[in-house]
């Protein structure tokens, strides 16, 4: 669904990736991981052109992104949802009309069908139906997150991007949004590219793993070949006293 080859991003003199090559497989959750700083959330930005790359090449449903037109890249962009960081949620709309959003920017459908479209995309993320006239401002970090994935979730897309969904969020609103990805992911038949740190949610939900560091892809594969690569990084990552403690608890 996603390759990217020989990837390179750079902020002024400073470059963030080279040479990175990475593959996202249809129908898998692949879990992004990296120390902070080292450009997960930069990497989801610019396979969404939200951030210019220095050179590479960027491939979705098999289209390099570069060589298409502005149209064609519009109807590229309708096949995928985004859940940013924070949940990005428009503070002045209410929850519907925040869904409503990209609904109204690609479809032309009337007011009736838009609040019953909206409506159902809030029941399928777990909201109770009063939340659609709820302003962010009222929501609670859970309530934030569910209300920015129906947005997502609007143009019923093929590949839904996912950045830290579950931080800030306590264990038990953690745990029940994995089991909502995970549950969506099955029933949609979802591809979800999930940039975390959250070690419940690689052990609970993701299919492979790959792992951003010194501006590349360092390893990608099962938690199994996670666990056990000689890389320092990986070895403290996935077998410190962090990640122990969470296989003790049967993640």
């Amino acid at each position: 669904m996603i390759r990217v080859r020989g990837l390179e991003v750079a902020f002024g003199e400073k470059t963030i990736m080279k040479g990175l090559d990475l593959d996202v497989y249809r129908g898998e959750i692949l879990g992004f991981v990296g120390a902070s700083g080292q450009g997960k959330s930069v990497l989801t930005r610019t396979i969404l052109g939200l951030v210019r790359k220095r050179a590479g090449t960027i491939e979705v449903f098999g289209e390099d992104l570069d060589d298409l037109s502005a149209g064609s890249r519009r109807a590229v962009e309708r096949r995928w949802g985004v859940l940013f960081q924070q949940g990005a949620l428009f503070s002045s709309l209410t929850v519907k009309q925040n869904v409503q959003v990209p609904m109204r920017e690609h479809l032309k459908l009337s007011e009736r069908l838009l609040d019953e479209l909206a409506r159902l995309k809030i029941e399928m993320v777990g909201l109770k139906p009063d939340a659609a006239d709820k302003f962010p401002s009222e929501l609670s970090g859970g309530m934030i997150k569910r209300a920015s994935l129906a947005r997502a979730l609007a143009l019923d897309p093929e590949i839904l991007f996912l950045d830290e969904p579950t931080s800030g969020l306590d264990p038990i609103g953690a745990g029940d949004f994995d089991d909502l990805i995970s549950t969506l992911q099955r029933t949609l038949g979802l591809t979800v590219f999930m940039v975390t740190h959250d070690l419940d949610s690689i052990h609970t939900v993701c299919d492979r793993v790959a792992a951003l560091g010194e501006g590349h892809i360092i390893a990608a594969g099962s938690i199994d070949t996670m666990m056990a690569s000689d890389h320092p990084w990986l070895r403290m990552y996935f077998n410190g006293k962090r990640a122990r403690a969470v296989l003790q608890t049967g993640a």
